[in-house]
């Protein structure tokens, strides 16, 4: 069973940025080539984990991967469990498929399509250990807030596909965002906010740094990591 998201609580609204990067061609290749062996193709029915990785192991899903890099080290780190990776960005996707390649791993794969779609139709209820969401677009400017990926129906999503006192793991370097999405978190019984010091899931909860993470210290940026437990029902 799915996430079950009904016509009118399902956003069309994009929350993600079409940026201007460029393929590279070895990137092209990778996503002709390599696509079909580390990919999920988006379909509107259940993903068969069992058949996808070819075991029951400890899953992870990270939201939003950018160029992969940090995914990538921390799948080939922990072999014993599997990484489900959702991004749109091409050049990213492609920068990943070539680290695939290089390899031999066989615990990481990727979905290339808005994680809402991919929330809605193809996740299990309470199949996952933990979601990563690291650094999502903040659309700073106030009439662009409904675009921002942490709202209430992504709560709701999320809670459906974690087990419980599974652990979302939310890192942003934007002040607003951050309060946005503790005054969410607030209003829902389906979470507790940790403390770092008490997330006991370490290999589950780690974070590598990002090149955007990088970019936003640059900038005097803070960031923040927010630990979301769900609650057992």
């Amino acid at each position: 069973m799915a996430f079950s998201m009904r016509p009118k609580h399902f956003r069309k609204i994009r929350s993600f940025v079409r940026r201007p990067g460029r393929t590279t061609s070895a990137q092209k290749r990778a996503l002709t080539t390599l696509m079909p062996i580390f990919g999920v193709p988006f379909e509107e029915r259940i993903i068969d984990f069992l058949k996808i990785f070819g075991r029951d192991a400890p899953r992870v899903l990270d939201i939003g991967f950018g160029d992969g890099e940090g995914l990538f080290s921390l799948a080939v780190n922990h072999p014993d469990i599997d990484y489900l990776g959702v991004e749109v960005h091409e050049p990213g996707i492609g920068h990943l498929l070539l680290l695939l390649e290089r390899s031999g791993i066989t615990n990481l794969k990727i979905i290339q399509r808005d994680v809402m779609e991919v929330l809605g139709q193809m996740l299990p209820m309470t199949s996952f250990e933990v979601v990563n969401l690291f650094f999502p677009d903040p659309w700073p400017k106030k009439r662009h807030h409904k675009r921002r990926l942490v709202q209430t129906n992504f709560v709701e999503a999320i809670a459906g596909i974690l087990k419980p006192s599974g652990l979302l793991h939310i890192a942003t370097d934007w002040t607003d965002y951050t309060e946005h999405i503790e005054k969410l978190f607030l209003e829902t019984e389906k979470f507790i906010e940790r403390s770092p010091k008490k997330i006991t899931e370490q290999a589950l909860a780690q974070r590598l740094p990002t090149k955007f993470e990088r970019r936003g210290k640059l900038l005097g940026h803070t960031v923040r990591d927010l630990y979301y437990k769900r609650n057992a029902d």
